[in-house]
């Protein structure tokens, strides 16, 4: 009886894996980003699903499952969705296996979305940064290290960089006016852990309110097991959770076999 249910528990649980792994091998991986500066809260919708509620300024969900494909992206004031008039509206296209930022940046009359492509692959024990200009009113910056050598030189407003792979460490760095020694955002103390892969974005603005400052996303070189649940976390609750159904799965084939085992054992 013992060895029958585990044949047939390990058979249910490769079977439901399975079903996981070609899920995500269709779907890509989507997080949204508010880096308008004076934007109100807001609410996002996809394909017609409002899947983030009340994202003020600087809020970054998690990544969340999306099937490979288009995709029609919503953006609502915080509490407008019945109404039905986005702020932004905008086609997203995606691939199986990729990650994306979706970020909602410019000042509310010139509100859009940029989306980057993220690479979550870092070489063992390496660490991964890049960096983004989402500060409507600063200037091209460099990013260099303190007193040091320019790391990203040249960004601009709307620009990423490409990755750049380093050791994991404390880094003291600053970003400074293009080609100048002035500098407009200190970032002493920046950690870079190992095996992590790092956006650091430039929020805010240079001359007003709110003051310029950083939004560092960090993320594990690795795929989620599931998707997020509802809020700033990502999707809604509908999402398939394979493991449970495993479980169950298990538990009612367990159940039936004992019922089958000790109504022959009676009949003899």
């Amino acid at each position: 009886m013992r060895k029958i249910f585990s044949v047939v528990a390990a058979m249910v649980l490769l079977l439901a894996f399975g079903a996981g792994a070609s899920a995500a091998e269709n779907d890509a991986m989507v997080r949204i980003v508010h880096a308008s500066p004076d934007a109100p809260a807001v609410d996002v919708v996809v394909d017609g699903k409002t899947v983030v509620e009340g994202a003020e300024f600087k809020a970054a969900t998690d990544y969340m499952m999306l099937p490979a494909g288009d995709h029609k992206v919503e953006i609502f004031a915080a509490g407008t969705v019945a109404e039905g008039e986005p702020v932004i509206s905008a086609d997203l296209t995606v691939e199986a296996g990729k990650a994306y930022t979706a970020a909602a940046i410019n000042t509310l009359d010139s509100l859009e979305l940029k989306v980057l492509n993220d690479d979550l692959n870092v070489t063992e024990g390496k660490s991964k940064v890049r960096v983004a200009h989402f500060s409507p009113d600063a200037p091209a910056v460099d990013v260099a290290v303190k007193g040091g050598d320019v790391l990203f030189p040249g960004a601009e407003f709307k620009g990423v960089t490409d990755y750049l792979e380093v050791d994991p460490g404390s880094y003291d760095l600053e970003v400074r006016g293009a080609g100048t020694e002035d500098v407009v955002l200190d970032l002493a103390g920046t950690e870079l852990k190992a095996n992590m892969s790092y956006t650091v974005i430039a929020v805010g603005l240079a001359g007003g309110e709110p003051a310029l400052e950083a939004l560092v996303l960090a993320d594990p070189a690795m795929m989620p097991s599931e998707m997020p649940k509802t809020g700033m976390g990502g999707t809604s609750e509908t999402e398939t959770n394979y493991l449970p159904v495993a479980a169950a799965t298990i538990l009612g084939l367990g159940a039936l076999m004992a019922y089958g085992i000790k109504k022959k054992a009676s009949s003899h």
